[in-house]
C-alpha cells in the first residue's frame, strides 16, 4: 500500500513525466500516450462548457462555432499522433513496447522496483526545481473567450449576405453572360442550361465557375464551420462521374461531344438530293442570302460571309455527306464526331466533365446557401429605396454590433398574460386603453382571406391597406369608396353588378319619362299614372 504522498505522486507521474522532464532526456511513449488522451478528455470539456454559454447575437453564434471548429481540428490532430504510436507497424509503437518491457511488466517481481526507481527520480527532480505547482484546477477561461480571425467584407456583413459584385462584373462582360443587374444575377445564379454548350467549353468559362465555387465554399465555411462541405462535394464528384459514364448528366447526354443531331444529317441527305438540280454555286446565289444562311445553320455549317461564300459552302455539299466534309466547314462545337481524332474527343469529353462537375457543385452550394441568396436579394431591393441618410444609420449599426458585446444587456422578461399590444416602451399598454380604443372588438373582412382586425380605428384604415386592395383587384373590382365597410365577396360582387346594371345607360320609360300635372308638378311616368288612378292629381 502507498502513502499518501505517494499516491499522490503516483497519480500524477503521466502529467510530470512529459511536462516537467529535463528537455534534454527524451519523452517517454506512455507518458506521451496519457498525456494526448488527457488532452483530448480536455478539449472535450472545453467544447462543452463552451456550448453552455449561450450565444445571442449572430456574432456570438459565428465565433462560437469557429472555437468548437478549432477545437475539433486540435482533437483530430492529436488523434492521428495516438494512432500512430498504436500502430503496430509504426517507430512510436517499437518505442512504447521497448518502454513497457523496461517497466518489468515482463518480470512480476521486478514491477515494484522499477516503480519505486522512477518514483525516486521524479522526487528528486522536484525538489531541484520546486517552482510547478499541477494542484491548481484547469483555467479555461481565456478559450471560452477567444475570438477567432475570420474575414467578411463589408458587404458580406458578418456572414448575412453574399458578396457577389465582382463575378457579376465578370458575367456580364463575358460571352458566355448576358447584361443583367445585379438582383437577376443573384436570382440566375445556378441557371446553365441558357448558355450554348460550345461557349461552356471555353477556358474563361470554366475559370468563371471555378471562381464562383471557391468563392461559394469558402462563404459556407466561414458561416457553417462545423459543416463538412468538402465531403459533400466529393461524394457529388464521384456521382457525377459514375451518371457521366452512363450518360446521364443533365444537359450532358453527348458528353459533350456535341455535333449535329439525327434531324441534321437526314435534312443533309434531303439537300444534297435537292443540290443535282443546280450546276453551279452561281446557281445557288439565286435563293437568296437569308434562305442559304437558314440551310447552313439547319446543317451546322458557318453562315456568314457573302452570298457567294455562303453558297460555294453550301455547294460543296453536293453529293457527300455531312461527315465527308471538311471540318473547317462547321461551325465551333458543330463538328461531326466522325471527323474528329481520338485524342480530340477525349480531350473534349475530359474538358466537358469538369465543366459538369463545377456546375453541379455550384448549384449544390447554391442549395445550401439558399436563405442567404434570399436575404441578399432582399437587401439588395431594401438598399435601391433607401436614402443617403438611412444607408449612414444601417452602417453605423452594423459597426455597433461588430462592436465588443460586454455592453450587452440581457432583456427584461415581460409579463403579459393577456397578450396586450406593447407602447412606445416596449411594455404592454394598460388594459383600460386597450378597452378604450376597442382593441379587444374583432372585425373579419372576408374580401382580406379572412383577416382579423382588432379595433374600430384598425378595422377602418385597412380599406387603404395592401391586403384590401390586392383582395378587390382580385376580385376584379375597384376600390373606392363605394364599396367601404363591405367585407364579405358575396356582398361586393352583388353591389358591383349593381353599380355595372346602373352605368349601362339606354332609356327606361317607366324611369326616365317625365310628366307635368296642371299646377307644373314633374313626376315620372310611373308615378303620375299611381297618382292619377288614385285620383290625386
Amino acid at each position: 500500500h502507498l502513502s499518501g504522498a505517494d499516491q499522490r505522486y503516483s497519480s500524477n507521474i503521466r502529467v510530470l513525466c512529459s511536462m516537467y522532464l529535463p528537455t534534454a532526456a527524451p519523452s517517454p511513449m506512455l507518458a506521451v500516450d496519457a498525456v494526448l488522451h488527457e488532452d483530448l478528455e480536455r478539449l472535450e470539456r472545453v467544447i462543452v462548457k463552451d456550448y453552455k454559454q449561450e450565444a445571442k447575437s449572430h456574432k456570438a453564434k459565428l465565433m462560437q462555432n469557429h472555437r468548437v471548429r478549432k477545437r475539433i481540428d486540435e482533437m483530430q490532430d492529436k488523434a492521428r499522433k495516438l494512432m500512430r504510436v498504436y500502430d503496430d507497424d509504426s517507430e512510436e509503437s517499437g518505442h512504447r513496447k521497448e518502454e513497457i518491457a523496461a517497466l518489468g511488466a515482463s518480470n512480476p517481481t521486478a514491477v515494484y522496483g522499477k516503480f519505486y526507481d522512477r518514483l525516486k527520480e521524479l522526487r528528486e527532480y522536484h525538489k531541484r526545481f520546486p517552482v510547478y505547482d499541477i494542484s491548481v484546477a484547469e483555467d479555461d477561461t481565456a478559450l471560452l473567450k477567444e475570438e477567432p480571425q475570420v474575414e467578411f467584407s463589408g458587404e458580406e456583413t458578418l456572414g448575412r449576405y453574399l458578396d457577389l459584385h465582382e463575378l457579376h462584373h465578370v458575367f456580364t462582360n463575358a460571352k458566355f453572360g448576358r447584361q443583367v443587374d445585379y438582383l437577376e444575377y443573384l436570382g440566375s445564379l445556378a441557371d446553365f442550361g441558357s448558355i450554348n454548350k460550345p461557349v461552356k467549353l471555353a477556358k474563361r468559362y470554366r475559370e468563371y465557375l471555378q471562381r464562383l465555387l471557391d468563392y461559394l465554399l469558402s462563404f459556407y465555411e466561414r458561416t457553417q464551420p462545423l459543416s463538412q462541405v468538402h465531403k459533400q462535394m466529393a461524394k457529388l464528384k464521384d456521382d457525377i462521374e459514375a451518371a457521366w459514364e452512363q450518360g446521364q448528366v443533365p444537359g450532358w447526354e453527348d458528353k459533350g461531344l456535341g455535333g449535329i443531331g439525327d434531324e441534321a444529317e437526314v435534312a443533309a441527305q434531303q439537300l444534297s438530293v435537292d443540290l443535282e438540280t443546280f450546276d453551279s454555286p452561281e446557281e445557288l446565289q439565286t435563293l437568296g442570302a437569308d434562305q442559304l444562311k437558314e440551310k447552313l445553320a439547319q446543317l451546322g455549317l458557318k453562315c456568314g460571309g457573302t452570298v457567294q461564300q455562303r453558297a460555294e459552302r453550301l455547294y460543296a455539299l453536293k453529293g457527300l455527306s455531312l461527315k465527308e466534309l471538311n471540318p473547317k466547314l462547321f461551325q465551333r462545337g458543330k463538328v461531326v464526331q466522325a471527323n474528329r481524332s481520338e485524342q480530340e474527343t477525349k480531350q473534349r469529353q475530359q474538358t466537358a466533365l469538369s465543366v459538369a462537375e463545377l456546375e453541379a457543385q455550384v448549384r449544390r452550394l447554391v442549395e445550401l446557401l439558399a436563405n442567404i441568396i434570399s436575404d441578399t436579394r432582399g437587401r439588395v431591393e431594401k438598399k435601391q429605396a433607401q436614402t443617403y441618410e438611412e444607408l449612414l444609420a444601417e452602417m453605423e449599426e452594423a459597426d455597433a454590433e461588430a462592436g465588443p458585446e460586454d455592453e450587452e444587456e440581457e432583456e427584461e422578461y415581460i409579463y403579459n398574460p393577456l397578450k396586450l399590444p406593447l407602447g412606445w416602451d416596449g411594455k404592454p399598454i394598460p388594459y383600460w386603453l386597450y378597452k378604450l380604443h376597442g382593441l379587444n372588438q374583432e372585425f373579419k373582412c372576408e374580401i382580406c382571406g379572412n383577416y382579423s382586425y382588432w379595433g374600430r380605428r384598425a378595422f377602418e384604415r385597412h380599406f387603404k391597406e395592401w391586403r384590401h386592395v390586392n383582395g378587390m383587384k382580385a376580385l376584379g373590382i375597384p376600390n373606392n369608396k363605394d364599396f367601404y365597410e363591405v367585407t364579405k365577396i358575396e356582398d361586393a360582387l352583388a353591389l358591383w353588378k349593381n353599380i355595372q346594371e346602373r352605368n349601362t345607360g339606354g332609356f327606361n320609360p317607366e324611369l326616365d319619362e317625365e310628366l307635368e300635372d296642371a299646377q307644373g308638378n314633374v313626376y315620372s311616368r310611373k308615378v303620375y299614372e299611381d297618382l292619377e288612378r288614385q285620383g290625386l292629381l
